[in-house]
């Protein structure tokens, strides 16, 4: 490769580094009933505790105690493959193990008061991701007579982003029918992310290896709940909630090399906007075994408009007060989700569901974002311990689309590749009402 924009590879590696770093997946792993019907009703049916990541306002259904834990096992694929230089022949190969598996924990109590109030206490996580395509990030093709075309390195490498919500909630009860909740949010996130490979920066244009991006932040931030239910009689009833997403901002080791000045930039703070989420949900008891229950659900990626760095510094000398790294133009995404639960006996619950998740990223889809539309098919059982103890097992299959991306990469120009991102999610908890 005869020329490098060496000012341009900084740039953009600034860019994709912190796009994969806010990368727009949200999980949807808060209990295992609530997978078992694909969270449909999730945010009013107040089956367990786990009813308080959905809707506050739920806790006034409880005239007892109530305890649920659990974990959920996500066995995520993500296929990234023919990643090709456009126009040309020139293939980097493919990665079809490109991310990993995730253990999420939940937590849930509900402690009623009296006849109106109740508090709660809840630790769950709303969003997460693990992406790793370092493997192609050495794959530089030799062609004779032209030279040696480094992989786009500035696309490709190991990101990791585990988030926890601790929340605390009070809900109130006017009378028989209405009753609202509101909570508070103290979310803790940890990324780490890294963008090394072969590039053509040694003396007359040598590939050498550089270590393009080298992050591993964390941070606190506060946001909030809001919810409401509504009981037409004790079968029928719906509910609302609203979760206020503040902007995230993480510290720690934030570096970047700028290869024209072969020197690192080393920022203080990564600036994110999370998505805020609204709901609506409803259950219907239509007779003594069976219930239909629905949900739709928003998430503001639209919100996720751009992602700034602050008090860059290069060998301790400041260089930049603040700087935003990228605009987006990504859509709010919408969630719909219909199911069923039939009570086979006095010891056992079945319940199945349907989900339609629309992706978020939409016409500006990203290697290192492999996002599409979902469906999710699940199931799942609950078993009664006794009259005050369940156990509860879900099963999700999600099955994401095939999608073309076309990525500009300043190290070589536009990269084409094809993506695409399935799971399977298992999840097992146990709930307690004393």
């Amino acid at each position: 490769m005869k020329t490098f924009n060496k000012t341009l590879i900084a740039v953009s590696v600034a860019l994709a580094s912190t796009q994969t770093l806010a990368a727009g997946f949200q999980l949807n792993s808060q209990s295992a009933t609530g997978i078992g019907r694909a969270f449909s009703g999730d945010a009013v049916i107040a089956d367990n505790a786990s009813v308080l990541s959905r809707n506050p306002a739920a806790m006034a259904l409880f005239d007892e105690k109530a305890l649920s834990f659990g974990v959920t096992y996500a066995d995520i694929s993500v296929t990234v493959k023919d990643v090709e230089k456009a126009g040309t022949p020139i293939s980097f190969g493919s990665e079809h193990d490109a991310a990993d598996s995730k253990v999420i924990p939940n937590f849930y109590y509900i402690q009623p008061l009296n006849d109106q109030w109740a508090f709660g206490l809840a630790a769950f996580s709303n969003f997460g991701t693990g992406t790793d395509t370092s493997a192609l990030a050495n794959n530089a093709v030799t062609i004779p007579g032209m030279g040696t075309v480094p992989a786009p390195v500035d696309l490709l490498g190991n990101t990791e982003v585990v988030t926890m919500d601790f929340n605390a909630s009070l809900s109130y009860r006017f009378n028989d029918h209405f009753s609202v909740g509101a909570g508070l949010d103290l979310i803790y996130g940890q990324g780490k992310l890294s963008r090394e490979g072969n590039l053509p920066l040694g003396p007359g244009g040598a590939m050498v290896n550089a270590n393009l991006v080298d992050v591993d932040a964390d941070g606190f931030a506060i946001g909030g709940i809001i919810g409401a239910v509504y009981e037409f009689n004790k079968d029928n009833r719906i509910g609302a909630s609203y979760r206020l997403s503040p902007d995230f901002k993480a510290t720690g080791d934030i570096n970047t090399l700028n290869t024209q000045l072969g020197k690192v930039v080393s920022f203080d703070e990564i600036n994110i906007p999370l998505p805020d989420i609204f709901q609506v949900a409803g259950f219907h008891q239509l007779t003594e075994r069976f219930a239909i229950h629905y949900t739709a659900q928003l998430s503001t990626w639209g919100d996720f408009d751009q992602i700034t760095v602050t008090d860059g510094t290069v060998g301790g000398t400041p260089v930049v007060s603040s700087a935003p790294l990228k605009q987006y133009v990504w859509d709010d995404s919408w969630l719909f989700s219909v199911g069923g639960t039939y009570t086979i006996n006095d010891k056992w619950t079945a319940r199945a569901g349907y989900m339609h998740d629309q992706g978020v990223v939409n016409d500006i889809s990203s290697i290192s974002i492999p996002d599409s539309n979902r469906n999710w098919f699940t199931a799942g059982l609950s078993y009664n311990l006794s009259t005050h103890s369940t156990v509860d097992m879900g099963l999700a299959f999600v099955r994401g689309e095939d999608t073309e991306v076309l990525e500009s990469s300043a190290v070589i120009g536009d990269v084409i590749a094809h993506t695409r991102s399935d799971a399977v999610y298992y999840s097992v908890q146990y709930s307690y009402q004393f």
